[in-house]
């Protein structure tokens, strides 16, 4: 009985404690991006989230404990008689500052009925932590799937990253750094990916095509409040968080995906290069006249699906 009142006087002190408050930056949603395509890109189409039986979705599963909070990721599991054994993690977009990990529901439902078991962590953004909390956080993710994967049925050596936009970047810097051992929260941490998949996400913030949008403003651009300043102003913290710096003979097998404007992939030409020359698997797929959220909406979606599914059901074991 003492165990019990102990446990309820704990739960309803838990109940009552408020949060720690912290920033939010709300402005990218899946609706305001609906309505401003809607006029532009005649049979656009919303997808819904529609499971097949034996798929599971599990959500806010903590994988990591920060001082006044925990951050959390969503699994979406195949039909166990479907299941290809190969995991993906993939983080969402938002310009650094804004996004949900509920933003890739429809793309981690679908994948999952490809056989895929995708994890889509939260992470930091901007208004709460800069750069380099989120690929820490993303670094933290992947050590999590990892230490989990024989749970969900997969090999530890068969999770890889993805990420679209903001997410992409992320992804593609963590992915390509890992031989640097940098943004690790641990010196051990393992976190190496069998393969990368970068959907619209820069790759090299210094370049002229880069930095045309993304220091275009100034101190207020979304990348300049990411890393704390204007490329003027820390010109080696843009080379630091830019993927294409770290590209090597160890970097993972990579897939990207560009929606067709030019820019959000900035910098794939030197890293398709690097890799092309250290014989890592390459590839490149660009839409013509689509939007930027590709991965949000009918009819570019069952591309993106495809070209994830063809791209990692043939990596090399």
């Amino acid at each position: 009985m003492k165990t019990l009142l102990r446990c309820a006087a704990l739960a309803s002190l838990l109940l009552t404690t408020p949060l720690a408050a912290r920033p939010v930056d709300d402005s990218y949603t899946i609706a305001s991006r609906f309505e401003r395509y809607r006029s532009l890109y005649p049979g656009i189409v919303w997808p819904a989230v529609a499971p097949v039986p034996g798929e599971t979705m599990l959500f806010d599963r903590a994988y990591k404990s920060l001082p006044d909070r925990a951050l959390h990721l969503d699994i979406f599991r195949p039909a166990p008689r479907q299941s290809r054994h190969q995991g993906l993690v993939l983080v969402h977009g938002g310009a650094w500052r804004s996004g949900s990990k509920a933003h890739f529901y429809v793309l981690a439902d679908r994948l999952a009925q490809r056989g895929y078991t995708v994890f889509l962590p939260e992470y930091r953004l901007s208004p709460e932590a800069p750069f380099p909390a989120g690929p820490i956080d993303v670094n933290d993710a992947m050590v999590w799937v990892k230490a989990h994967a024989a749970e969900f049925g997969l090999p530890p050596g068969r999770i890889a990253l993805g990420g679209a936009s903001s997410g992409g970047q992320m992804a593609s810097l963590v992915a390509y750094s890992d031989a640097a051992r940098l943004f690790r929260s641990k010196p051990d941490d393992d976190r190496r990916a069998n393969a990368l998949i970068d959907i619209d996400g820069v790759l090299d913030f210094t370049t002229p095509l880069a930095l045309q949008f993304e220091n275009a403003s100034g101190a207020t651009s979304s990348a300049a409040k990411w890393l704390g300043g204007t490329f003027e102003q820390t010109p080696a913290r843009w080379k630091e968080a830019s993927a294409a710096t770290y590209a090597g003979p160890k970097s993972p097998p990579t897939l990207i995906i560009s929606s067709g404007n030019a820019h959000f992939t900035a910098g794939k030409d030197q890293v398709i290069a690097t890799l092309q020359a250290n014989h890592i698997p390459a590839h490149w797929y660009a839409f013509e006249k689509a939007p930027h959220d590709v991965w949000l909406f009918e009819p570019w979606l069952p591309t993106v699906i495809d070209q994830i599914d063809n791209f990692l059901k043939n990596l090399p074991e």
